[in-house]
């Protein structure tokens, strides 16, 4: 079968995965209200294409942090790819590059730190959990700058984790031939069996339920890489971040793993945007599968965008050559987008370009 789109990377990694892995990847928190609002609430966002201006030449380069980017979309940590694959964070990393884009490392990765700098050369971004033992944390953070990466993406939304039935159901464990390679040498690396999640067990064993917005700071005393604060839902937090010296937002889920019943990332978007004021940018996580998606979530003030599961599900069905695959099919449409909404560059896609169900019509009826 011929793959033309993202999302039909789903049922070949369905039927490929064990149950216990495909689950743990596809499902979300609870009732999972929250995973398919990250989807719809995009075909609820309308386009206002404007037309007859010279879309032959299309510029999609775009800078993160600083960072030259080849278009404003980004891999989102995920954790345990070689589940997927053997390959695991290895191919990611090198389709990745081979896109000319940013990878973004989970803490609970497969691969160590070490390991996914010895692919090549690429941008890379390291997501940090913190641990109870902020010696461990101090160390992760130390060991990601030795290998090259360029940020910190500090997942904030989990000081507990989400209650995820289908890991309960099918008693999750990292299977026996895998480690959280990052933590290997810490006596970390392992998951117990448990009644329930194996998951949520390690979590409520090791995660810092205490974390706060002073261990925001904390982190910049250990660390010269920028801080992106990862799990931003609203205006209030947004401001929280920038008095916290945040270099960036990600206006995150976690995928609706976590609180169910929370907006889509879409939705929440422009009220961080808003807050933040153009004093740091913000990138949007959740949801994506088409290009159409980047184009609605840079109209609403993103700098950029971050995939998770269609890279897990490509990955599966395809190896490296599947995530390399997601990537240009999802620039390819991007590229369109852009071409027939009139915009040439990044700079030029604005609010005014699309219609959502909370905006004023455009024109008034006559009466």
């Amino acid at each position: 079968m011929e793959i033309t789109n993202v999302t039909e990377y789903d049922a070949i990694a369905k039927e490929k995965l064990p149950k216990m892995v495909y689950d743990y990847y596809a499902s979300g928190a609870e009732d999972q209200w929250t995973l398919k609002e990250n989807r719809n609430a995009f075909s609820r966002i309308l386009f206002r294409p404007r037309i007859l201006i010279d879309v032959s030449k299309i510029d999609m380069t775009t800078t993160v942090l600083g960072f030259k980017i080849s278009m404003p979309i980004m891999i989102a940590p995920t954790a345990m790819q070689k589940m997927a694959h053997p390959e695991g964070e290895y191919a990611t990393a090198r389709a990745a590059s081979a896109a000319g884009t940013i990878m973004t490392l989970s803490s609970w990765a497969t691969s160590s730190v070490e390991e996914v700098a010895s692919t090549g050369p690429g941008i890379r971004f390291f997501q940090l959990y913190v641990y109870k033992d902020r010696n461990v944390v101090a160390q992760l953070v130390r060991r990601a700058e030795r290998a090259g990466f360029k940020a910190i993406a500090l997942t904030v939304d989990t000081p507990r984790l989400g209650r995820r039935e289908a890991d309960i159901k099918n008693r999750f464990v990292l299977p026996p031939f895998l480690t959280l390679k990052n933590f290997e040498g810490l006596d970390l690396g392992k998951m117990d069996k448990s009644n329930e999640s194996g998951l949520a067990s390690y979590v409520a064993g090791q995660i810092d339920r205490s974390l706060s917005w002073k261990d925001v700071k904390w982190l910049q005393t250990i660390t010269q890489l920028p801080i992106l604060v990862k799990g931003v839902l609203t205006a209030e937090d947004t401001r929280l971040a920038i008095q916290a010296g945040a270099a960036g937002i990600i206006v995150s889920n976690h995928g609706a793993r976590q609180l169910d019943y929370v907006p889509a990332t879409i939705l929440a978007l422009e009220e961080v945007v808003k807050a933040a004021q153009g004093r740091l940018p913000v990138f949007l996580d959740g949801g994506v599968r088409r290009g159409t998606d980047v184009f609605k979530a840079l109209a609403l003030g993103a700098s950029g965008i971050f995939i998770g599961r269609p890279v897990l599900f490509s990955l599966a069905a395809e190896g490296e050559a599947g995530v390399r695959k997601v990537l240009q099919m999802l620039r390819d449409e991007f590229e369109l987008t852009m071409a027939l909404s009139g915009c040439r560059s990044l700079k030029e896609i604005t609010r005014d370009h699309i219609a959502t169900e909370w905006d004023r019509p455009h024109i008034s009826p006559r009466l």
